[in-house]
């Protein structure tokens, strides 16, 4: 099969796809893309030999963009005999979808790794709301990346029920915990050096993050938190890895914050965080909304305890009290949790331990790749 793949940002195809394409590749299939331009766009297709279309998908409504988008989608599919349309995000999702649906391709599957409109008010939640329901409406099958967005899609009527699928136990492309994401592989020495140059002493207890720092991921929470724990606790440092986005950008005081205070560590993009893990003593993720936080997995391999909330995705990627416990969005409950792993650290190897075996077992990459194959082959 030709299977085309829209999404929004190059940013994700590491995560979205990666080595799932060297699989569906020895199957048979052909991979296409299309994506925003960018030069990670030209260097991910290049690296995997796939022919890609470089479109705007913008994330907000553009109406003269999206025409404009469709259209090149259409002459695409057309041109390569497209059999099999694949949408990720609410905007590729939506895009994909509507070409598919105007050349008649029977073979429309929408990722559903989020729902945008459950940190959103007003008139832009009743938009992104419906955009959800009417991309829904025209795939034939929406695949849900987790437990909890299948539960809601059913609950909201997103789409029918009889669309809704998951993979496996959730995620769209696993994780590969055996090479990358494997703490028993990891470079002894580029870890010390690593941890010298960032100033962080052997006995510091470091608590990380990655991810995007923006405020739908708690990270204003986590500032205010970490500013009651250096009361209590020396020597401890926060280790923050990812960007600052303008969009649902965090405010000037907490950027601040975090460049100025010396028991936080800001680390900009990196697309190799395992390095990072091996500098953690405890992940945390504090979002208000995820899809499946393959973040929380990723250090699970990693064999680190996890703090997460019990918000959408996020409640799917831990099991409480054995790989991880969870906190409220709330200054003085994620200062809380924290401190009982500092204080305690009786639970983090055997949390560590566990979570590794739970991602082994239910998240491994092949087993989301042949479900998956399934599913665009049925």
């Amino acid at each position: 099969m030709n299977i085309l793949h829209v999404v929004n940002v190059s940013f994700v195809l590491p995560y979205y796809l990666g080595k799932q394409i060297e699989y569906f590749q020895s199957k048979g299939d052909k991979i296409f893309i299309a994506c925003s331009f960018s030069k990670e766009l030209v260097d991910f297709c290049e690296s995997k030999n796939v022919p890609f279309l470089p479109i705007p998908v913008v994330r907000g409504i553009n109406p003269l963009m999206d025409i404009y988008a469709l259209f090149k989608l259409f002459f695409f599919v057309r041109k390569h005999n497209i059999s099999v349309v694949v949408g990720h995000t609410p905007k590729g999702g939506l895009l994909g979808m509507l070409v598919g649906s105007i050349c008649g391709i029977k073979r429309k599957f929408y990722f559903r790794h989020g729902l945008m409109f459950e940190t959103s008010r007003g008139f832009k939640r009743f938009i992104l709301f419906q955009i959800e329901r009417f991309t829904g409406f025209l795939a034939d099958k929406v695949i849900c990346v987790s437990s909890s967005i299948l539960k809601n899609s059913n609950i909201l009527k997103l789409s029918e029920s009889h669309k809704n699928i998951l993979l496996n136990c959730g995620t769209c492309n696993g994780i590969d915990a055996l090479e990358k994401f494997n703490p028993d592989l990891a470079n002894q020495d580029q870890v010390y050096q690593l941890r010298i140059s960032l100033g962080i002493a052997e006995n510091d207890f470091v608590v990380g993050f990655v991810g995007r720092l923006v405020n739908d991921k708690g990270i204003s929470e986590l500032v205010d938190a970490w500013k009651l724990l250096i009361k209590d606790f020396s020597k401890v440092k926060l280790l923050l890895v990812g960007p600052f986005e303008i969009r649902d950008g965090l405010s000037e005081a907490c950027v601040r914050f975090i460049r100025d205070e010396i028991s936080i560590i800001h680390i900009d993009y990196t697309n190799d965080p395992a390095v990072y893990y091996r500098l953690m003593n405890l992940f945390i993720l504090p979002s208000y909304r995820e899809g499946f936080p393959t973040v929380v997995l990723e250090a699970s391999a990693m064999r680190l305890p996890v703090i997460t909330t019990r918000k959408t995705g996020c409640v799917d990627s831990i099991i409480e009290d054995i790989t991880g416990t969870f906190c409220e969005i709330e200054p003085r409950s994620i200062c809380g949790a924290i401190s009982k792993f500092i204080s305690d650290k009786s639970k983090i190897e055997s949390f560590g331990n566990f979570g590794r075996k739970r991602v082994l077992e239910d998240f491994s990459q092949e087993v989301i790749w042949n479900d998956l194959f399934k599913v665009y082959h049925s």
